[in-house]
């Protein structure tokens, strides 16, 4: 779809790279010439992404461990990769979910989503951006967000919430700082089953949410489909475009509101069965990082 080396001169930070969508964004920014920065709190797994795609497609990716919902941290991490030269362009992906009655949430519990996607993405977008802004260079957002800060998400409400954040947030700064040639979008994703997101989002069950008849088009998304939107707007060539979000959904979101609303009839066991299998992947998780 695109030509050879469409990126070539671009530097560009994907947060959450090691894994699920923002690997895969990273991996297409890659192959098209794009030097890229990876980061996220399993410094284990950025090396091992680091080393998978440079071994598959050569270039240069940078892997920094970081917890993004540290803001000193995330200063510190940004004036490191500056050091060798400014960012060019910025992938928010870095997120956490999971599905949950509200009236079951504890603050834990919610600060564990908001903390990350609304602290998180706002730290590292404005760690760059006064950076942009001091040095006169222009730069390129893309933040990954989801269908329901459109219309609501039932059962994931520390999620909407915090992604409808991030949705202001673009369309604020793209008007705050177009004056720079500072440009910020976002993309709302229906389903691209990823292992760990689908089996929070899905909890037991091994379709990972892929339904057959779910959406208009019957099908969930295909990776390259993502990663040619999200490239689309990184790129060079359509600078008047800023402050939009832009669903690629296959219409599931028009036809059916493409939320949770199905999880009404669930009953207290079923609940109970859903944190323990959120549980294990968290525990999971947890136990990579201090590998």
């Amino acid at each position: 779809m695109f030509q050879a080396n469409l990126l070539k001169g671009k530097r560009i930070l994907v947060t959450g790279g090691g894994s699920g969508l923002g690997k895969e964004i990273a991996t297409a920014y890659l192959q098209l010439g794009a030097d890229i920065c990876i980061c996220g709190r399993r410094e284990a797994v950025l090396r091992e992404t680091a080393d998978e795609l440079m071994n598959a497609h050569g270039g240069t990716v940078q892997c920094y461990g970081v917890d993004i919902r540290d803001a000193s941290a995330v200063d510190s991490m940004i004036e490191s990769i500056w050091q060798d030269g400014p960012l060019t362009g910025l992938v928010n992906n870095a997120a956490g979910n999971f599905v949950s009655r509200t009236e079951d949430l504890s603050p834990r519990g919610f600060d564990a989503i908001a903390n990350i996607v609304l602290h998180g993405t706002f730290y590292v977008t404005q760690a760059i951006g006064k950076r942009w802004i001091q040095g006169g260079h222009r730069g390129s957002v893309v933040s990954i967000l989801v269908t329901w800060v459109l219309n609501g998400g039932p059962f994931v409400v520390p999620s909407s919430m915090a992604k409808a954040g991030v949705n202001v947030m673009t369309k604020s700064l793209a008007v705050e700082w177009g004056r720079y040639g500072i440009r910020l979008n976002a993309i709302a994703p229906g389903v691209f089953p990823t292992d760990g997101m689908s089996k929070r989002l899905y909890p037991g069950r091994s379709d990972a949410g892929r339904v057959d008849g779910s959406s208009p088009m019957g099908r969930n998304g295909e990776m390259h489909e993502l990663q040619n939107l999200a490239t689309f707007l990184m790129a060079d060539g359509c600078e008047w475009l800023t402050g939009q979000t832009l669903t690629i959904d296959g219409a599931n979101s028009l036809a059916t509101g493409g939320n949770f609303y199905h999880f009404k009839d669930w009953n207290d066991d079923d609940w109970i069965n859903a944190r323990e299998s959120v549980k294990e992947i968290n525990d999971r998780d947890r136990a990579a990082r201090t590998v």
